[in-house]
C-alpha cells in the first residue's frame, strides 16, 4: 500500500506495538502458572483473550493498543513509508482469540497445565511479531486467501 492509500490502510508498526505487549502479557501468565497462581493466571489469560476479541470483532484500528500507539507512540515517529491491509492483523486477532480462549477453557475446567502451554503458543506468534514482524496469523490468512477459503470470491 502507497502513502496515498492513507485511509485504507494502518501504520505497520501499530500491530507489532500491540503485540509487544501482548507477549510481556503472556509472559507474565507463563510466570504465573509455573509459581502456583493458576487463578491468577487464567485472569490475565481472560484479559488477554477479550483483547483479542476485541481486535476480531471491533477491528484492529477500534484495539485498545491501536488507541494507544496512535496518540502516544506515533506521534513522536516519523510517517511510514507504506501502510498496510488492516484485514490479515485483524484476521491474527481472531487466531490469537482462539489460542488463548483454549488456553482459558480449559484451564477453567481444571486443566492447569494447559494455560502456560496456550499462552506459550501465543507468546511465540506474539514475539515473532513484535521483534521480527513476522505475523503468523497474517500468513494464515493469506494461506486461506490463496487456498480460496478466505477473502473476496475471485471472478472469472
Amino acid at each position: 500500500m502507497t502513502p496515498t492509500d492513507r485511509g485504507s490502510g494502518i501504520d505497520p508498526r501499530s500491530p507489532r506495538f500491540g503485540a509487544g505487549i501482548t507477549a510481556i502479557l503472556l509472559l507474565v501468565t507463563i510466570f504465573l502458572s509455573l509459581i502456583g497462581a493458576s487463578v491468577a493466571a487464567v485472569i490475565v489469560l481472560t484479559a488477554i483473550a477479550l483483547l483479542f476479541a476485541w481486535g476480531a470483532f471491533a477491528g484492529i484500528r477500534r484495539h485498545p493498543y491501536g488507541a494507544l500507539f496512535r496518540r502516544v507512540v506515533r506521534p513522536r515517529l516519523p510517517a511510514p513509508t507504506e501502510l498496510e491491509d488492516p484485514t490479515p492483523p485483524t484476521f491474527a486477532q481472531g487466531v490469537g482469540l482462539v489460542i488463548t480462549g483454549i488456553g482459558v477453557v480449559l484451564g477453567l475446567v481444571g486443566l492447569a497445565w494447559a494455560v502456560p502451554l496456550f499462552a506459550a503458543l501465543a507468546f511465540v506468534a506474539a514475539f515473532l511479531n513484535s521483534v521480527f514482524g513476522y505475523c503468523l496469523g497474517c500468513q494464515m490468512y493469506l494461506l486461506g486467501v490463496r487456498a480460496g477459503v478466505l477473502g473476496r470470491p475471485q471472478r472469472a
